[in-house]
């Protein structure tokens, strides 16, 4: 099968799964495990922050970091389409009491007005903002990039009204290797990061979530709270750490593989595709004038041999990665036009 349904289907390297098997390990709870004190240290140096934590996913990461800055009762500012509020299963109101405040964006990006006036003036009635969240590279955009000035923007607002930035970076590779703009010049526009290491990176396993030295220890307990602490640790952060250093800078690859499956999609009657938003690794195709519903498209394409994922609507998106040849874009591009024609 070809996997286009999501970067996090790629299957770890071999040079990956050999450090697993000679990882340094130790109870990581103690602080003891040195691989992952390693990761940690390691993606802090990278993304320009004092400290980081490594947790099990990026949900994981999110939360704890949104836990970390926030109260009970206040509200976060969220883009409508974010994955923490889209994708991550209601929990800042189920772990931490939070209110979301959703603001429609455009390409992932809230406009500054709007997230002005969605803070919150003092109130007896109202519940106080207390975090703003960004997602860069934006999932449900189509991977596109938030520029370094808009988050620097976006920074300057929550500075003069006391607030926190996080940033949802669990593709934030992937808009580094599209710009050139380094990770730590992103990250200097958040209080916090989450970055992913087993999307486009490749590692099987992991996150990091990476701040101040004080907010870190603060955000160490609440990962322990929701069961985050582990013990011998090193053997999954042993590949996350190959990732960090040896993988980032082949996301070019998935880029490069995702316009041309974009341009190729567009040139097949019943698809559209807006070739010019293909700014990373995701492919979104609009199949409304194919004559098929999502679901028959979706069940044509894996009778071809090809997987991809519904994404609302008649949308369905596509997600090159490191497991994904030029010969298999090449397939996939030929599976959907075959699919056309099932109409």
């Amino acid at each position: 099968m070809i996997d286009l349904r999501s970067d996090t289907v790629t299957k770890p390297t071999y040079a990956m799964r050999q450090a697993m098997a000679v990882a340094e390990v130790g109870d990581d709870v103690y602080r003891e495990d040195q691989t992952v004190i390693e990761l940690e240290e390691t993606a802090a140096e990278i993304l320009g922050k004092e400290a980081g934590l490594f947790v099990t996913s990026g949900t994981q990461g999110n939360q704890v970091a949104i836990l970390t800055h926030t109260k009970r009762g206040q509200e976060v500012i969220v883009e409508a389409d974010s994955h923490v509020f889209y994708y991550e299963v209601g929990a800042m109101a189920a772990l931490a009491g939070l209110q979301t405040r959703p603001i429609a964006g455009m390409h992932g990006m809230m406009p500054l007005d709007e997230i002005a006036k969605a803070i919150r003036p003092e109130n007896i009635h109202f519940p106080q903002t207390g975090l703003i969240c960004l997602e860069n590279t934006h999932n449900r955009s189509g991977g596109t990039i938030l520029p370094l000035s808009y988050m620097q923007s976006v920074k300057e607002l929550a500075v003069q009204h006391h607030l926190p930035v996080h940033l949802d970076g669990a593709r934030l590779f992937n808009a580094v290797a599209a710009t050139g703009i380094s990770a730590a010049a992103y990250a200097a526009t958040a209080d916090s990061i989450q970055i992913c290491l087993s999307k486009g990176l490749g590692a099987p396993i992991g996150s990091v979530l990476v701040g101040s030295r004080t907010f870190i220890e603060q955000a160490r307990k609440w990962r322990k709270m929701l069961g985050g602490g582990m013990r011998q640790a090193g053997v999954i952060a042993a590949p996350g750490l190959i990732a960090l250093t040896q993988m980032r800078d082949r996301l070019v690859e998935d880029h490069v593989r995702a316009k041309h499956l974009a341009k190729g999609l567009a040139n097949i009657r019943g698809i559209t595709v807006d070739v010019e938003r293909v700014e990373t690794n995701i492919v979104i195709a609009d199949v409304s004038d194919s004559g098929l519903s999502t679901e028959e498209f979706l069940t044509v394409l894996e009778q071809c041999g090809v997987l991809a994922t519904a994404f609302g609507g008649s949308l369905i998106r596509f997600v090159t990665h490191l497991d994904v040849t030029d010969d298999q874009i090449d397939d996939a591009i030929a599976a959907v036009a075959f699919a056309t024609r099932m109409r």
